[in-house]
């Protein structure tokens, strides 16, 4: 009798895997999405309302920064006519026709968390349900008239809650791989993105640096990051701008930091491309070692002597980079022919 043979793994079994992971990948990025614009509101609603006395224009130019970083400025102009606090708002929170709301990023996250139920734990499917249930039951008018704030609290609550459950009931094995890849990326690149609010915001003159509203801009930035009591603790004194840019920017141990996330992402990136080797083989790992080098070599005055801006662009495209190509390589198949079937 000749030895029982067991057949290879049909890529049939690979494509099924891999659907788990696009949907495992893109829950969690989703949900640090959703996090991250609840926080960037909930700062910037509150600076707002700490400096009253900015008028229209001041108030229009200081929402049209956080739509200009978001990269979601043109999207808003189809769809409001004026930039304020409650169009903003609203298109950031709970409007669907912005792929990159509040609303439409945990619907997406709970859509790809139910079509796999089955791989994760029943307490991160309720989170992400509960969540959604709560967000669809707001509008903007019920949430200006509750105040904004405790709103946004909830949301961000969420988050951690689901974060927590996923850290405590999820195993160590590639799915987890997935989960956090997703949300180091997506942190990585809304920390670029916070960071160069400030940017955007064009100060009256000169006169205004380093006054009370450009420390105040300043400290809305860390709080946006939520960044604001590490700060103080590393450096103590007051916050100037440039300590800023390095501590979102070069901290090795701020877990939101752009640093502590490249680290995180190239080790997770290893691990899902199999780059064990000195010599990265993927477009995705030679733009991972480029941006970690460039953050372990680079220093703040190197940063600002660049410019800021430009070095976060450059940041935000590695991390497009590396995204696109773990996605077409270990999410996305070739579909099976008559032909190839045949043949097995």
């Amino acid at each position: 009798m000749p030895p029982l043979k067991i057949p290879p793994a049909r890529p049939q079994a690979t494509v099924m895997l891999s659907r788990v992971a696009h949907s495992l990948y893109w829950m969690s990025r989703y949900i640090e999405r959703a996090e991250n614009i609840a926080r960037l509101l909930e700062v910037n609603l509150q600076f707002l309302l700490d400096f009253q006395g900015i008028d229209d224009a001041g108030v229009k130019e200081h929402w049209g920064s956080i739509l200009a970083s978001s990269g979601d400025d043109e999207l808003f102009s189809t769809l409001y006519e004026t930039a304020d606090s409650r169009t903003v708002t609203e298109f950031l929170a709970l409007d669907l026709r912005n792929p990159s709301s509040i609303l439409s990023c945990v619907f997406t996250a709970r859509e790809n968390a139910r079509m796999i139920r089955d791989q994760i734990s029943v307490e991160m499917w309720e989170t992400i349900n509960e969540l959604y249930l709560f967000l669809k039951a707001h509008n903007t008018a019920e949430i200006w008239a509750a105040g904004p704030y405790e709103f946004f609290r909830d949301i961000k609550r969420n988050s951690h809650l689901f974060q927590g459950l996923t850290d405590s009931t999820y195993p160590r094995n590639e799915g987890w791989e997935f989960i956090q890849f997703g949300k180091l990326l997506e942190r990585a690149d809304k920390t670029t993105r916070i960071l160069d609010v400030k940017y955007h915001i064009l100060l009256p003159n000169a006169t205004d640096v380093g006054g009370a509203i450009d420390t105040a801009q300043w400290q809305a930035v860390l709080r946006s990051a939520s960044a604001l009591e590490a700060y103080r603790r590393f450096y103590v004194r007051e916050i100037l701008a440039w300590k800023v840019a390095e501590f979102l920017v070069f901290s090795d141990s701020f877990p939101r930091s752009l640093h502590y996330c490249a680290v995180q992402i190239d080790d997770f990136l290893r691990r899902i491309l199999d780059e064990t080797g000195a010599r990265p083989r993927s477009e995705a790992a030679r733009a991972s070692r480029r941006l970690l080098a460039d953050l372990q070599s680079l220093t703040i005055n190197d940063v600002l002597d660049q410019g800021l801006h430009e070095f976060l662009l450059e940041a935000q495209k590695s991390l497009d980079r590396i995204g696109d190509e773990v996605v077409q390589t270990t999410m996305f198949y070739p579909a099976e022919t008559d032909t190839e079937q045949q043949q097995q």
